[in-house]
């Protein structure tokens, strides 16, 4: 009998110590937006079609380019259904957007992250889009985020929405019209795609867009809101990004007009940096070895800037310069579009949309190689997570590429999944959790 309740409590220990190291993965890109887990041995070979290696397959009803995010053994989802088929298309030279006059519901879904069974499905909002899209965009762009209490999803124009890990909804918040798109005229609405921060008891939204641009907190426990900052920016894309200091923590931001660095509790700006003559800007910001990186842009050569912490004032460089005692380094080209690139180790790794891969040192900026991944090129919008020494690129074009890290280039794999993929994957434990157009994945090493 002693036995049997000995075995009982082993097994319950086990249990919430599995809980308590599960990998958390609670907003865009994970923690710092790095996107990089490393831990159990992740799988570099799978195919959809065949369910080698597909521990579980969900559809999710709707069109959404949310990325997953996890707490726990919970995957949380956000999707926008229209009672019409939805129009959408890749790899898209089109700038018109798409009006849509159909109702539509935009849901939040919590997934068990070990079988991809739904267990709760929520409507935060029903009508018909207050602002139009673009064609290869959604609307439900935004990922969610969490911190194990409060799941937050943003539907651009139709409102913030703050959920309890149980799917009760405990508040909104209105943030009115939301319409970036063409820099230079107001009626080409793109959709909106910033992602909410969770920062101690905030959750913080950047909202750039054509008629208005801000900076704003509210209070995780009832909506209040606790600041706001005018930005007086062009329409941006780029999620904002925590870094925590030793001295200080900065909430780091990308737009066209300025990079900027802000104080999370209070909204103040601390310093800035000036984009030269970008008029789109994308990719989010991102930490590794105690810096900043910051890249797109277009036009021009899509930049990549690096930065120390701690900067204060106007951080600019000069005429000639490619580096300050706040700008660690400076590249003129090789920076992406849309996808944000990645630090893994030593280097860091940019893809442009068309899938061309370059190599850099990620602390001096020496270009190691380039090299485009597939010889027929292909469309990416989602952005690069890393784990276990590879690299993973999720394409529209419906397959995964696995590029070994490293100073070489190696291709180990390229895996079907038969759906355009325009959302960034989720790494935790060792499984990959990938969203398609239709499908939601859950990639694992089969079990014996």
């Amino acid at each position: 009998m002693r036995i049997t309740k000995l075995a009982a409590l082993l097994v319950c220990f086990c249990f919430c110590t599995a809980m308590v190291h599960a990998q958390n993965w609670p907003s865009f890109r994970g923690p710092g937006a790095a996107g990089v887990v490393d831990g159990p041995a992740l799988p570099k070979r799978w195919d959809a079609e065949k369910s080698t290696n597909i521990r579980w397959k969900t559809r999710i009803p709707g069109l959404g380019h949310a990325s997953p995010i996890v707490w726990g053994t919970r995957v949380f989802i956000a999707t926008a259904v229209s009672g019409d088929s939805a129009a959408f298309q890749t790899q898209t030279r089109s700038n018109a957007p798409v009006a849509e006059s159909a109702q539509h519901s935009w849901r939040l879904y919590c997934l068990d992250k070990n079988s991809g069974k739904i267990i709760w499905e929520k409507t935060a909002h029903e009508g018909v889009p207050r602002v139009k899209r673009h064609l290869k965009a959604s609307q439900a762009n935004s990922t969610p985020a969490t911190d194990g209490k409060y799941v937050l999803t943003l539907f651009g124009s139709e409102g913030l929405f703050c959920f309890d890990i149980n799917g009760k909804l405990l508040w909104k918040q209105d943030l009115g019209i939301l319409d970036p798109g063409l820099h230079d005229d107001a009626a080409v609405q793109w959709g909106y795609a910033s992602s909410p921060v969770i920062y101690e008891d905030l959750v913080i939204v950047q909202g750039d867009a054509h008629a208005q641009s801000f900076l704003a907190a509210f209070n995780l426990k009832d909506g209040a809101r606790v600041w706001r900052v005018e930005r007086g920016e062009m329409p941006s894309w780029s999620t904002p990004t925590i870094y925590r200091g030793k001295s200080r923590d900065e909430l780091i931001t990308n737009a066209p007009g300025y990079i900027r660095g802000y104080d999370p509790l209070t909204g103040k700006e601390l310093w800035r940096f000036a984009n030269d003559e970008l008029i789109v800007q994308v990719p989010t910001p991102f930490i590794a070895h105690e810096m900043f990186y910051l890249t797109g842009g277009w036009p021009g050569g899509r930049p990549i800037k690096v930065f120390r912490p701690n900067a204060n004032g106007d951080i600019s460089l000069t005429t000639g310069q490619s580096a300050n005692g706040h700008v660690a380094w400076k590249s003129e080209r090789g920076g992406p579009y849309v996808p944000t690139p990645i630090v893994y180790g030593d280097y860091l790794y940019s893809c442009t949309d068309k899938g061309v891969l370059t190599c850099f040192n990620a602390k001096t900026g020496e270009q190691i190689y380039q090299q485009r991944i597939n010889e027929q090129g292909f469309g990416l919008s989602a952005s690069p997570v890393a784990g276990n020494r590879h690299l993973y690129f999720a394409s529209e074009d419906g397959e995964v590429y696995v590029i070994k890290a490293g100073p070489q280039y190696e291709l180990i794999a390229i895996n079907p999944m038969n759906e355009a993929m325009m959302a960034t994957p989720a790494i935790s434990d060792n499984m990959l959790i990938i969203r398609g157009q239709h499908h939601v994945f859950g990639i694992a090493e089969q079990r014996m």
